[in-house]
């Protein structure tokens, strides 16, 4: 079962169905303790990062247990902004901080939000991206972006005015900063590609 966490700001019903569509066995969770018998997590988002944090307080103990566990974890938009220390969206919020870096806000003089499709750019061959190739087009709705302070954690960027981080992976932790539901055949290749990696 592919949990995907219900924290009242996630894109639910989207990525529930995109994952339903591939033959994967999502199931909306509202309970923390529903992550214990997970085989996949994936954390959507949609909405202010201290909003998000706020909402995901109860979930953070069992997700990072889980993570622990070697559960295969996907962070979609905001999900993978959540990953990371802080934002400067909400200064006064901290973040899961799992991964070392910080989320900042687009550039001045480039379109905000950076909303639509766009290229991805592939810095290393990793199973999430099996089947991508360079230059794929995946669809982007965000004002902040991420900067890790590890730069091997980039499996793959875009470009908006600057490089932006796209896809991190550490382990079986992956985050998308792209909509992969909302993406198309591509984006339903990188899930299932997560889905296969839940079974493993």
């Amino acid at each position: 079962m592919i949990a995907i966490v219900d924290y009242g700001m996630g894109n639910l019903f989207s990525i529930y169905n995109a994952l339903d569509h591939i033959g994967a066995s999502p199931q909306i969770i509202t309970q923390s303790s529903e992550l214990q018998k997970a085989d996949g997590i994936v954390v959507p988002g949609v909405g202010s990062f201290g909003m998000c944090m706020e909402r995901l307080g109860p979930f953070e103990g069992d997700l990072r247990e889980a993570l622990d566990r070697g559960v295969p974890m996907l962070g979609i938009c905001i999900g993978m902004q959540v990953l990371f220390e802080h934002s400067e969206e909400s200064p006064e919020a901290h973040g899961f901080g799992w991964l070392e870096g910080e989320v900042i806000k687009l550039p001045a003089g480039v379109m905000i939000p950076q909303m639509g499709w766009n290229e991805i750019s592939i810095n290393s061959k990793v199973e999430i991206l099996d089947g991508i190739s360079e230059g794929d087009r995946f669809y982007f709705v965000h004002s902040y972006h991420c900067v890790p302070s590890d730069n091997s954690l980039v499996v793959a960027t875009t470009h908006h005015g600057i490089d932006i981080v796209a896809v991190v992976l550490r382990d079986n932790l992956c985050a998308t900063q792209f909509h992969p539901e909302k993406s198309g055949p591509k984006g339903l290749m990188i899930l299932e590609n997560f889905a296969r990696s839940t079974r493993c």
